[in-house]
C-alpha cells in the first residue's frame, strides 16, 4: 500500500527542455495545457502537452501535424505563436505564446453585446490575422469566439489551427469542418469551396455575436439550423446602425475602415525578416553568456529549435506586450546595408535606414519617410572625371537564393513593376510615372556574401546605362 504525499509538501518541479512547468491552464480532448517559464529569460509560455498514444487512438495525428506545421510559419501580432516543439517517446510538447485574458467567447458571455467601437477593434484584429493566413495560403476553417484568445491588453490572438488547410491554386475543398453555427452555406451543403470565403463568413458571424451578444443562426435542431444558414436570413436588431448592418450583409465596407490601425495590414513589400532588435540580442547574449555574432547566426540560420533564436523571439514578443500594444516606435531596429561597389573618397558615407519590424509591432506611420529623396554626387580621386555614382541599398538574408528571388518577384508584382530577367539572380525593373510619362529604372542583383549569407543589391539605372547593359554580361 503506497503512502500518500502530504498536501503541504512542495510539489516536484517538472522541467522540459529550457522550461519549468507550472499549473494546468486547461484540459482538452487530446491533452492539457500548462503554464511554463523559460529558465533563463523568465518569460511565461503556454505548454500544450499531447499524449502520443491518445492522438493516435483518436486518429488526429494529421490534425496535430497541420497545427504544428501552420503555426511554425506564422509571425503575426494577432495569431498565437509557436516557439518550439519538443518530442519525447510518450508526449509532444508545444511551447506557445502565453495569453492571460481567456477566450473571446467568455468575454462576450460576461459583457453581452459590445459597444460599436470595441466590437470594431476586435473585428479589425481578427480580419488582420485571417488576412495574414490567407496571404500565406492557409485557411483556418474553424473560426469562432472559443478559438479567439485575449491577452491582458484585450488584443485578439487566433488559436487552434488543427482544422486548417493549405490552399493550392486551382484546387477546391469539400471537407465539412468547424462548428455548424459559424459554418458557411457551401460547407454544410458539401459543395466545393476555395477556402478563404468560409473564413470570411465565420468572421461575419463573430461580428454579429460581438455587436448583438447572440448568434444570427441558432437552433438546437441541426437540420433547422442548416436551413436557416442556407437561407441567409437573420434577425437585425433595431439598435444596429445602417453602416454596420450593411457590413454584415456584404463583409466589405467603410465601417471596417474607421479607426483602422495601419499595422494590421502591412503591404507585401514590408515583409522584411532581416530586421533585428539590438536590445533583445544583447539580452540574449547576457542570459546565455554568448557573443552577439552567435545570436545573429542563430536568427539567420533558420533552425526552429535553436535556443538562442527561441529566447530572442520570447524577449521581443514580451517587449511588444509591455509596450502597450506597441504605441511607441522602437528605435533600435536596423537593416544591414551593402557597401557601394564603386570607389568613394574617404569623406563619403553611406548610412543604413532605420525600419520598424512589420509583423511584431504596430509602427507609427504618421511621419512620412523621406529616405531615398536626397541625392549625392562624388568626385573621383585626384580630380579623375567619373560619372555620378549611384547609392546602393542591400538587404541581407540567409534564406535560399530561390526563395529570396521569389519574394522579389512577389514584391515587384504587388508594386506593378515591369521586369526583364537577365539571369536567375539578376533582374532589371522599371515603373512608369503617370505624371511625367517616363520610366524609373533600376537593377536588382543577388550576391553571395559568405558561405551562408546573401545580399540583394539595388541600383538606379539611367537610360544610357540600361542601353549599355543590354549588350553586356552582368
Amino acid at each position: 500500500m503506497s503512502e500518500k504525499i502530504p498536501s503541504n509538501q512542495p510539489q516536484p518541479i517538472v522541467k522540459i527542455g529550457h522550461y519549468t512547468l507550472g499549473q494546468t491552464l486547461g484540459v482538452g480532448t487530446f491533452g492539457k495545457v500548462k503554464i511554463g517559464e523559460h529558465v533563463l529569460t523568465k518569460h511565461k509560455v503556454a505548454v500544450k502537452i499531447l499524449n502520443r498514444q491518445k492522438i493516435k487512438s483518436l486518429d488526429v495525428v494529421g490534425k496535430i501535424r497541420r497545427e504544428i506545421q501552420n503555426l511554425k510559419l506564422f509571425r503575426h501580432p494577432h495569431i498565437i505563436k509557436l516557439y518550439q516543439v519538443i518530442s519525447t517517446p510518450t508526449d509532444i510538447f508545444m511551447i506557445m505564446e502565453y495569453v492571460s485574458g481567456g477566450e473571446l467567447f467568455d468575454y462576450i458571455v460576461k459583457h453581452g453585446k459590445l459597444k460599436e467601437y470595441e466590437a470594431r477593434r476586435f473585428f479589425q484584429q481578427i480580419i488582420s490575422g485571417v488576412d495574414y493566413c490567407h496571404r500565406h495560403m492557409i485557411v483556418h476553417r474553424d473560426l469562432k469566439p472559443e478559438n479567439l484568445l485575449l491577452d491582458h491588453n484585450l488584443h485578439v490572438k487566433i488559436a487552434d489551427f488543427g482544422l486548417s488547410n493549405m490552399m493550392m491554386d486551382g484546387e477546391f475543398l469539400r471537407t465539412s469542418c468547424g462548428s455548424p453555427n459559424y459554418a458557411a452555406p457551401e460547407v454544410i451543403s458539401g459543395k466545393l469551396y476555395a477556402g478563404p470565403e468560409v473564413d470570411i463568413w465565420s468572421c461575419g458571424i463573430i461580428l454579429y455575436a460581438l455587436l448583438c451578444g447572440t448568434l444570427p443562426f441558432d437552433d438546437e435542431h441541426v437540420p433547422t439550423l442548416f436551413r436557416k444558414i442556407k437561407s441567409g436570413i437573420f434577425p437585425i436588431p433595431e439598435y444596429l446602425n445602417k453602416s454596420v448592418v450593411s457590413l454584415l450583409c456584404h463583409m466589405k465596407h467603410e465601417w471596417f475602415q474607421k479607426d483602422l490601425p495601419s499595422y494590421l495590414f502591412p503591404s507585401p513589400v514590408e515583409q522584411d525578416s532581416s530586421v533585428i532588435d539590438i536590445d533583445a540580442v544583447n539580452e540574449v547574449c547576457e542570459k546565455f553568456n554568448v557573443k552577439e555574432a552567435e545570436v545573429h547566426s542563430a536568427l539567420l540560420g533558420g533552425d526552429p529549435h535553436d535556443q538562442l533564436a527561441i529566447a530572442y523571439h520570447l524577449i521581443i514578443d514580451n517587449k511588444r506586450i509591455a509596450d502597450e500594444a506597441a504605441k511607441a516606435e522602437l528605435k533600435d531596429f536596423y537593416v544591414a546595408s551593402s557597401p557601394p561597389p564603386v570607389a568613394f573618397s574617404p569623406n563619403d558615407t553611406n548610412s543604413s535606414p532605420l525600419r520598424p519590424h512589420p509583423e511584431r509591432i504596430a509602427p507609427l506611420r504618421e511621419r512620412q519617410s523621406s529616405q531615398g529623396s536626397t541625392s549625392s554626387s562624388t568626385q573621383g580621386a585626384r580630380g579623375t572625371p567619373v560619372k555620378r555614382a549611384k547609392w546602393h541599398l542591400g538587404i541581407r538574408s540567409q534564406s535560399k537564393p530561390n526563395d529570396i528571388m521569389s519574394e522579389v518577384y512577389r514584391a515587384m508584382k504587388a508594386l506593378n513593376f515591369e521586369w526583364k530577367i537577365i539571369n536567375a539572380y539578376s533582374v532589371r525593373v522599371r515603373q512608369k510615372n503617370k505624371l511625367t510619362d517616363r520610366y524609373s529604372k533600376m537593377s536588382l542583383q543577388l550576391y553571395q556574401v559568405d558561405y551562408k549569407s546573401y545580399l540583394l543589391d539595388f541600383k538606379s539605372l539611367s537610360n544610357e546605362e540600361e542601353d549599355i547593359g543590354r549588350g553586356k554580361e552582368l
